[in-house]
């Protein structure tokens, strides 16, 4: 069976400009809605974690509210709890041999902006994705992990890609645009990223070359349908 790589942060909270740390982790549609499509699409997928981690959900992400009513929070809450043994036993993201995986994909939330950010070893691995041609898929805040990417030259692999993530516009409305200690979307422009931007929390992707990129949760099914197109097509 095809497998795909879901690289999901470790970290349960996310460092704010004042020193605050303020609880995060995953966030649950991102992670759930590719998992189940891909699973549903015949692809095996495997979670991989900084060091092997457990990793945490954000609890707003299961809140009716995030998720467009009770119902699809239920249902996300329930896909979790059914792929709950995979999920508290990840594999060490250092230890991942990316020939095993057809794709890759990161999900988003908050977290990865506390370590995949500056995570060498994702860094080498998306880095290593990227040249590979395999479908490389990037989810909301996920794109943070893009900047621990670098080239033996110490350049940016991503320089001149067009991508998208969650916007400063987006961040601003969530309420943590004046709390941050930087936002993503300035991050990514500063190294080179051409960003494209949609109406916030709108359904968003860009595709450039391999790189599959989806602006927020909302972008979720969308992403994980490229990709499964992408690997069906062979």
């Amino acid at each position: 069976m095809t497998a795909v790589l879901f690289v999901v942060t470790g970290s349960d909270h996310w460092t704010l400009a004042d020193g605050t740390l303020h609880p995060t982790g995953y966030w649950a549609e991102e992670l759930a809605t590719p998992h189940r499509l891909l699973r549903e699409a015949g692809f095996d997928v495997t979670v991989a974690t900084p060091g092997g981690i457990t990793p945490t959900v954000d609890a707003v992400s299961l809140a009716a509210e995030s998720t467009g009513g009770k119902e699809q929070a239920d249902a996300i809450a329930a896909y979790l709890a059914s792929i709950r043994a995979d999920l508290e036993n990840p594999v060490k993201l250092e230890e991942v041999d990316l020939d095993a995986y057809a794709a890759v994909l990161y999900p988003g939330g908050h977290g990865p902006m506390e370590d995949l950010a500056v995570d060498a070893a994702s860094g080498r691995l998306i880095t290593a994705a990227l040249d590979s041609g395999k479908p490389l898929a990037v989810l909301c805040h996920a794109p943070a992990a893009l900047l621990a990417a670098r080239r033996e030259d110490g350049s940016w692999p991503f320089a001149g890609y067009r991508m998208t993530g969650f916007t400063n516009a987006e961040e601003t409305m969530a309420g943590f645009a004046d709390k941050a200690t930087w936002l993503l979307q300035d991050r990514l422009v500063e190294l080179g990223a051409d960003f494209h931007a949609a109406s916030p929390f709108t359904a968003h992707v860009v595709a450039d070359r391999n790189l599959h990129t989806g602006q927020n949760p909302a972008s979720s099914e969308q992403l994980a349908r490229n990709i499964i197109d992408i690997l069906n097509r062979g």
